[in-house]
């Protein structure tokens, strides 16, 4: 911990000498100079994003780095506000934006939100290390270096953990223990076979590096989970309440999303969206009710569309497939793309399909891991939770719900124009700000725009079936917002929200299961998707209705801002 002290001061030190700003510093240069410096602070961040200067750190979250930390912000915000943004191009007037909003965030996540005190889930070094070994910008002596410091530090990292846990919520104490068994596994396994196969690196005769992770890693990890397993014992029932209330929720929407709506309002456009789509699925079963049917349709008009749902659903491919399948469709998407004309698609960025990691799995489904702008040739995996853990009841469940037409949705949102494209053209940006603090509301909102783009352009050839199943699909997202509010502010329980997610959403009980267990997890990040697609589309129509509209250009222009707030990026576009 002293060392982490002393590199603080160091980089306030060598970065504010004095208060005032030299007038020969240019924006760019302290952009520059604020990266290098966030990375120090955040070394397992730096990681991920693929900047491995910092890769043998990795400070444990004590009161004197969160002193440090503090620091550190509020003398960047004092600093920043010195640059007059009238003086600044909208590219940086933008970036300047952003940098308020991560700095102001990060005092309001570790002063306000302290998830660290109450969510034991936050501390997990699974991807700490995997990220190193993946990277393809590193040798494999530096790689071997790097991860031989980190492990060294695991302990201290768990035991300062340990210190900072108090009244954590029994969903997160779960979530926790499950993922960090996960690091256990993969630390005995595959990260066992990866350190022993680096080349280039040679072990000092009676080196035991089976020995040197047990003592320093899965020692640690074991000790950890076996704290919040004492934990959980003695809280049983008693936990904290994971619903975050309508003050905390309201702020933390506001510095998340970054919408030019409140949450509440977001909020009251889903209920409006949702019953828009149960009129058009209405129109849709009417439609479809004969080819399926031969007794006439029900008067309820929600039983009737759950009923034919249901009897389209049973088109699934099977359990044993499920991955292979998703492989197959990749490659189907971008060849649709490329026909129509859609956006650019680099030929040279392949995408990985590969089960989801131990340490990351239980709280998504599926989801893109991709390399950060400064190892830009490092693979981008599409992470895809297995069935094999699940009943033949769960599975055929789960198999309905992700069936024919909606496993193909969930691939153009995850992969093809979603997730990977719109990270691929992060990477290009030329400002690593836009790039690096990306807003998971123009994130999602991209991938949830992509949906409806793709069918408007005709895929799945119009069919009423895919029509269908992307309005259940969209209804997802819509009752994503409906559901996070509706828990965290208006107190929901459980059976009310498995009644919205199963009668008005018309999800299988396995995805409502699951749903809840993630709104039990996160709080504000299920809003992002319905919020950032509604903005997106409305700048698609405002621009649209100026003329002379190009569906490609537009896409390219909007990606090409990284991954910054929509509503900044119309300022620009507009």
């Amino acid at each position: 911990m002293k060392k982490l002290a002393g590199l603080c001061i160091i980089i306030l030190c060598l970065g504010f000498k004095n208060q005032h700003l030299n007038k020969d510093v240019s924006f760019a240069h302290f952009k520059n100079r604020f990266i290098l410096a966030y990375w120090k602070q955040n070394p397992m961040i730096a990681t991920s994003a693929g900047f491995h200067n910092y890769d043998s750190l990795l400070p444990a979250y004590s009161e004197n780095f969160r002193k440090q930390y503090r620091i550190f912000c509020h003398t960047y915000l004092d600093s920043l506000h010195k640059f007059d943004s009238e003086k600044l191009d909208a590219s940086d007037q933008l970036d300047k934006t952003i940098m308020y909003n991560a700095l102001t965030s990060q005092l309001f996540y570790q002063d306000t939100f302290k998830a660290w005190q109450w969510d034991p889930s936050v501390y997990n070094i699974g991807s700490a290390l995997a990220e190193i070994l993946q990277a393809h910008n590193l040798k494999p002596t530096e790689k071997h270096t790097c991860l031989m410091k980190r492990i060294w530090l695991i302990r201290e990292y768990y035991e300062q953990a340990m210190d900072n846990i108090v009244n954590p919520t029994l969903e997160h104490i779960k979530i926790a223990i499950e993922q960090n068994e996960g690091t256990i596994a993969y630390l005995k396994g595959d990260f066992y076979s990866e350190m022993s196969r680096l080349e280039q690196v040679s072990y000092t005769a009676g080196f035991d590096l089976n020995l040197y992770i047990e003592v320093n890693a899965v020692e640690a990890i074991q000790n950890y989970i076996l704290f919040l397993k004492d934990v959980q014992s003695k809280q049983k029932n008693k936990g904290k309440n994971f619903r975050i209330g309508k003050a905390l929720y309201d702020r933390k929407f506001e510095l998340d999303i970054q919408s030019n709506e409140s949450a509440k309002e977001i909020y009251l456009k889903a209920l409006k969206r949702k019953d828009e789509m149960h009129t058009k699925m209405t129109a849709i079963t009417t439609q479809l009710w004969p080819k399926y049917f031969k007794e006439a349709q029900p008067k309820d008009s929600l039983k009737a569309i759950r009923q034919l749902i249901q009897k389209i659903s049973l088109k699934h491919v099977s359990r044993d497939l499920f991955l292979q399948r998703i492989t197959a469709q990749i490659s189907q998407l971008s060849n649709f793309v490329k026909e129509k004309n859609l956006i650019y698609l680099d030929p040279d960025k392949p995408l990985m399909v590969r089960k989801t990691p131990a340490y990351m799995d239980g709280v998504a489904g599926a989801s893109i891991s991709a390399p950060g702008p400064y190892d830009k040739e490092a693979e981008t995996f599409y992470n895809v939770s297995t069935l094999e853990k699940m009943s033949s009841g769960e599975a055929e469940s789960y198999l309905r719900e992700y069936n024919f037409y909606a496993l193909q949705i969930l691939n153009i949102h995850e992969a093809i124009p979603g997730h990977y494209v719109q990270l691929i053209y992060a990477n290009q940006s030329p400002s690593l700000i836009k790039t690096l603090f990306s807003n998971g509301a123009m994130v999602e909102g991209w991938a949830v725009y992509s949906e409806r783009m793709m069918l408007e352009n005709g895929y799945g050839n119009n069919e009423p079936e895919m029509q269908l199943m992307y309005c259940k699909w969209h209804l997802r997202s819509v009752c994503n917002t409906i559901l996070d509010y509706s828990v965290h502010v208006l107190n929901w329980d459980q059976e009310k929200a498995n009644l919205l997610l199963t009668k008005e959403a018309f999800q299988q009980q396995t995805e409502a299961n699951g749903k809840w267990r993630r709104v039990s997890l996160t709080q504000v990040q299920l809003c992002s998707y319905f919020s950032g697609y509604t903005e997106i589309y409305e700048l698609r129509e405002r621009l649209k209705q100026k003329g002379d509209f190009d569906q490609k250009a537009f896409h390219e222009k909007f990606l090409s801002f990284g991954s910054a707030p929509v509503k900044e990026i119309a300022k620009i576009m507009e």
